[in-house]
């Protein structure tokens, strides 16, 4: 029932940069230590993605409908808040070394805040479905999945802003950056390969292996 928002969810950013290499600039020893800031605090959000993320797809695989409701709720809400907060590391932070880095951090707390906003409509969508009504709850939540994709292509957006050039590759030095691996397991998650597509190796935050990541989730949902 759950298959296309967990598809959706599978094939999103779960990190806020996993990107690798080095600044020749001369002010990279700044650039490096405007990354560090940003990363040290980005590292719990980056965790609380990771799990509400697999949260979602675990419960799809056999979870009723009341379950998947609030499994999804709470997953909205906790990447809006880890939304929230990367953006106040960020903002934090304050303006990146470089020319122009000032409006490129401002655009990406802004996009940032904004997904936020997002996810928690996203959540009110879905708190407002019946779960009593089977066919009436699958229609909401393909319209869920829906929204989904769009909430995440802008999120996908604001964090590439961060992963250009000298700031990318600062950050993508940082532990805080770096690819995580969800931390809970929703019931009937156990053996199963839904954690996969958070676990693996990647060199870009984006949706990179979304196919493969969609069918391993349709196929295990149906």
């Amino acid at each position: 029932m759950n298959k296309k928002l967990a598809a959706a969810v599978s094939g999103g950013a779960v990190l806020v940069l996993a990107l690798s290499g080095c600044s020749d600039d001369g002010d990279s020893g700044k650039v490096d230590a405007w990354a560090k800031s940003v990363c040290d605090a980005a590292q719990p959000q980056i965790q609380k993605r990771a799990n509400a993320q697999q949260t979602i797809i675990s419960t799809s695989v056999d979870g009723k409908p009341a379950d998947i409701q609030t499994a999804d709720s709470k997953a909205f809400k906790d990447i809006a808040d880890a939304n929230k907060a990367l953006a106040a590391a960020v903002q934090a932070a304050g303006s990146p070394p470089g020319e122009g880095q000032e409006t490129v951090q401002q655009d990406a707390v802004k996009e940032l805040n904004e997904t936020a906003t997002a996810y928690l409509a996203l959540k009110k969508q879905v708190d407002a479905l019946d779960p009593k009504d089977q066919q009436k709850f699958a229609d909401g939540l393909q319209d869920v999945a829906n929204g989904l994709k769009k909430i995440q292509k802008m999120d996908q957006d604001a964090l590439d802003k961060l992963q250009a050039g000298d700031l990318g590759k600062a950050m993508g030095k940082q532990k805080g950056c770096q690819r995580v691996k969800p931390s809970v397991t929703a019931p009937g998650d156990a053996g199963s390969g839904a954690s996969k597509p958070a676990s693996e190796p990647s060199n870009a935050a984006g949706p990179s292996k979304s196919a493969g990541a969609s069918k391993s989730s349709e196929e295990k949902a149906e």
